[in-house]
Parts: C-alpha cells; structure tokens; sequence
C-alpha cells in the first residue's frame, strides 16, 4: 500500500464506538472450537488477518469453519478426525497463530509443515519449541527449530512438568494445547501472570483443567459450545489514549473486554490522571467486558515496570505516545519483549517521535520518555507493524503538521475498520 497522509485533526474527539472482537480469543475460539466436537458459534468475531490465518489453517486440517461476517459456525469430529494437510501451512505475520498451532500440530498423529512471511520467518519459535520437545514432539527447522519454516512429525506426546522461563502467554497456550493430545498430567507454573484467555476458555469447552499456583491439565476431550468475543481493549486502547490527549475529547468505547490479565492500561491511564470510568460490566464464559468512557485530562507521568508489564505489553507503543503529553518523565521498563515483536518496537518508537519532535530515549529494556511534548510533523515507517502504524495515526491527531506513514496496509491484521472508527469520531 502507498503512504498515507494524515492531517491534524481540528475537532474534539466524541461518540460511541463498538470495538472489534478481542483477537487472542478469536484465535483461540477457532482453535477450541476446532478441536471440539460438534458446532461451536463463535459471535463478534474479528475478521482481520491474523484470525483468518488461524481459521484456514484448521480447514486445512479438515475442519468445517463457515464465516458469516463477524460470526463463525465451527463443524468438528474433535481431536481424532483431523486430516494430514496436502500443502505446508502459512501462518502470515501471525506469531500467536504460529506459536499455539505448533502446540496442536505437534500432538496431531502425521506430519505438517509450517511457514510465515519474512516478519514472522524472523521472530524465535525455540521458546515454544523447548517444552514441547520435552513432551515428545518431533520438529526439525533451521537453528535447531529455533524459526519457521518447520516441520513436525507429531503424536506420541507425554505430560509434563514445565515452569516458563518467559512472561509468554502464547508459550504457556501451546504447551496447554498440546496437553490435550498427550498422556498423563501436564502443569504449567508461571512465576508472572500472563493472559488467561486459555484457561478461561478451555474450562468453558469442558477440559479438565485446575488453575491453581499451578495449571494442571489432563487430554479430557472437549464439548463444542457458544463463544462470544468481547472487544479487543488493544484496539480500544488506541481510542483511550487518543480521547486523553485531545482536547475536549469524550468518548465511550462498548463492550470492551476487561480481563485482569489485560487491563493494564486502564491502571496506567488511571495512574497518569485520566478522566476513565467503566459501566455495564457483564462476564461471559469468564471473561470481562464493559463500556470505557474516556476524556480529556492533564496528565502526569510515571515509572511503568514489573509485573504490569505483561498486562499491557501489546499498549507500550501507544501508551508512549501518552507519555510525550503528561508531565514531567515516563519510564518504561522491564519490556525487553518488545524488542520480538512484530518489529523491534522500542527502537521503533524511538526513531518516529524523534522525527516527530518527542525526546524520547531508548534502554535495553524500554524508554525514558519527556512529557510536555509539541510533536511536529513528517515521515515515520511502521515497520509493517500494526501497532507502531495505528499509534502515529494517533498521533497525527495532535501534531502541528501533516504526518506521512510509510505503509498501514499492516493495520488489517487487527483492526480492520480502524481509519472509519477514526473518522467517525474526528469529524
């Protein structure tokens, strides 16, 4: 996609939006769903790309998935009738569609190969691949199956006992699904709390799953039932931090999800000083969702470190753009995991406010970043990164100048209708 231009915007931001459906648990709606049996609906599904990739990859495998707009209806014979697929499966830029299928392909009884696009080809996958070797499972690949492409020669796999090295909830997913193919017990110790999305839903399928100090899980099989997806509060984020820094701003963001494991930027914002409220809190299926109400407010900054870090690792890049307009400085740290993602997030960030005026400052672990920021104006690159393009598109909301963005072709993969939502409410 060519460069998209974007100019300040003149008005206050307000209205209503309703925020796509929650992509960690589309993702593993489709694969619960998938291994169940009998027909799942999943409802406020989110169609961007990442999801998709998961949804063909199970068609790949057999699976029936019929998709009407935003809902799934998922046809399965559970975990024995999956199928060898006759081609090597493409994961995309998806690392959590990546990262929980090789849990699932390494218990599958044939063998599959798997492959990403040049982004995901460079991102390791030996943190997954460790464990479940340990259960059993044979995979080969470049650097000792350290990246994709890989192949797998799967079942046999045994339970064990794995305490994670990395705050990493996708490690922690693929190493439950992967339970479910294995015999005997696997649990899982995780010294940090990380999304529990997962467990959550693996309950609401039927496994048998405890959730203690340790997860412990046995190869119950699943039944199908009804998911509903709530808002993604990544998405919303986006829209919180732009109604905090523009002037005037009110704005209600519906049915967002609000699950412990992922609220911390709603603990940021509230610490920073923003106007933030919640209504209408409901809990499906174990998960929490409500409507944010957010407005403009002066904001101050703060120290974000420790174990808030794995609650909002996704907002760190917007939560910095939050940051240049507070007060006094922000320090973020402890967020050595930005450096794997879809880009390195951090030098990222760092490289595009300089251009556009912010000081912010790089460390091997986060950013030190100087409020009270006038952000100017220019050319930035997303990196093809989804996150890093929807927050200088925020950021564009506040600059003096025009703010030229390299390629947003990239925001598809979360946020399908995000510059609509956008216009929506700057106009």
């Amino acid at each position: 996609m060519k460069d998209m231009k974007l100019s300040p915007c003149s008005n206050a931001l307000n209205g209503i939006l309703e925020i796509p459906g929650d992509k960690s648990i589309s993702h593993r709606a489709v694969i619960l769903g998938s291994l169940a049996k009998g027909t799942t609906k999943v409802t406020h599904f989110l169609t961007g790309e990442d999801c998709l990739r998961t949804i063909n990859a199970f068609k790949l495998l057999g699976v029936d998935i019929e998709v009407d707009n935003t809902t799934l209806y998922i046809r399965s014979n559970g975990l024995s009738h999956f199928k060898e697929p006759k081609e090597p499966i493409y994961f995309g830029n998806s690392g959590t569609t990546a990262r929980l299928m090789l849990g699932v392909l390494s218990g599958l009884p044939f063998f599959t190969t798997s492959y990403g696009d040049d982004s995901l080809t460079s991102r390791p996958m030996d943190r997954v691949i460790i464990p479940l070797e340990q259960m059993g499972a044979s995979i080969n690949g470049r650097s000792d199956a350290s990246y994709l492409p890989l192949s797998i020669s799967g079942g046999g796999l045994k339970g064990v006992q794995y305490v994670l090295p990395v705050k990493s909830a996708q490690v922690k997913s693929a190493i439950l699904l992967a339970s479910l193919f294995a015999e005997g017990t696997t649990e899982v110790i995780e010294p940090t709390p990380t999304r529990n999305h997962s467990e959550n839903m693996l309950k609401a399928f039927g496994a048998d799953i405890t959730i203690e100090d340790t997860i412990s899980i046995t190869n119950e099989p699943l039944t199908a039932t009804d998911v509903f997806v709530p808002g993604d509060i990544s998405s919303a984020a986006f829209f919180m931090v732009a109604a905090a820094i523009v002037p005037g701003s009110n704005l209600t963001l519906k049915n967002v999800g609000l699950n412990f494991t992922r609220t911390g930027i709603i603990d940021v914002l509230t610490e920073m000083g923003a106007s933030i409220s919640i209504s209408n809190k409901q809990t499906i299926s174990g998960e929490d969702f409500g409507d944010i109400t957010i407005s403009y407010s002066k904001l101050q900054g703060i120290v974000i470190n420790g174990d808030i870090i794995p609650r909002l690792i996704d907002e760190l890049p917007i939560i910095a753009l939050l940051a240049t307009q507070a007060e006094g400085e922000t320090v973020i740290g402890d967020a050595e995991e930005l450096r794997l993602k879809e880009t390195d997030r951090i030098e990222a960030v760092v490289e595009g406010f300089t251009t556009l005026g912010a000081k912010v400052k790089s460390t091997k672990d986060g950013m030190i970043i100087e409020g009270n920021a006038v952000l100017g104006g220019g050319s930035v690159n997303s990196y093809n990164d989804h996150r890093i393009a929807m927050m200088y598109a925020i950021a564009s909301l506040i600059t003096q100048k025009e703010v030229v963005i390299d390629d947003v072709s990239s925001i598809a993969i979360s946020y399908p209708n995000f510059f609509q939502d956008l216009t929506s409410v700057c106009s």
